[in-house]
């Protein structure tokens, strides 16, 4: 089930566990994507805390929110760039994204098929996303004080294998967030050592979400073989087009 817009407005933007939440995950995506020069960039479900670091550059960016969950406008004193959509109907031509982030979107979705389905259409080929989902494994999905805590968990294998049936080709992927997810004043001042901590032994401490970037590959067509068998034709069949003549009797 999706979340309310306002919940995930009010923990992104006005509290200081969602602020750093944000800053985290946001981090991690410019790093595997530094930048989206003349590209078309899409966020799904309320991904668009992730999004602001390519407005200066994309060709063109664009929030869109699930129907269920409601929409705000974004970003907050610009010309709007967040869209009202199903989860299923997107209203994006096929094969026009560069790239494409999905947040509180898969994991709150009650069709996760017919969703995926609609991410690879309208990808581009050789288009990348990166899905965003509560890690089964951290304390984040545990916890009822973040929107982590109320959507889908999934484990490293369990998304890999979801899109991979979906056609995405996994490309790297990884955990984050390994601070707890409290609000607690020791918490926050050693939220930064925690993460570095974290990350230098992730087996240790699971992250609180699992990031997966994937791309859209577009198979060759399979080769038939009706070509080859053409150029070398059944030696079998050799002589059935003149008669054989009887041979002779005493």
């Amino acid at each position: 089930m999706h979340l309310d817009v306002l919940d995930l407005r009010q923990f992104y933007y006005r509290s200081a566990l969602g602020r750093a939440a944000q800053k985290v995950i946001r981090t991690e995506l410019t790093q595997m994507w530094p930048e989206a020069q003349g590209q078309m960039v899409v966020g799904f479900g309320f991904a668009v805390p992730l999004l602001r670091p390519y407005l200066k550059d994309a060709r063109r960016v664009i929030g869109l929110m699930p129907g269920p969950q409601g929409v705000m406008p974004w970003p907050p004193g610009e010309k709007n760039q967040s869209v009202l959509c199903e989860d299923t109907l997107w209203p994006i031509e096929t094969g026009h994204v560069d790239k494409l982030v999905m947040m509180h979107g898969l994991d709150t979705t009650e069709q996760p098929t017919a969703l995926l389905d609609e991410a690879w259409r309208v990808l581009g080929p050789g288009g990348r996303a990166v899905f965003i989902v509560p890690n089964r494994a951290g304390l984040w999905s545990r916890s009822d004080k973040t929107p982590f805590g109320y959507g889908r968990p999934y484990s490293p294998s369990q998304l890999e294998s979801q899109l991979r049936k979906h056609r995405f080709v996994t490309e790297r992927t990884l955990s984050t967030l390994y601070q707890p997810p409290s609000s607690g004043r020791i918490w926050r001042k050693s939220a930064g050592l925690i993460e570095r901590v974290g990350h230098s032994m992730p087996l240790i401490a699971a992250g609180g979400v699992l990031m997966v970037e994937v791309s859209k590959q577009m198979a060759a067509p399979t080769p038939t073989g009706l070509s080859e068998t053409v150029k070398r034709p059944l030696r079998v069949l050799e002589g059935m087009t003149k008669p054989v003549p009887k041979p002779e009797t005493a």
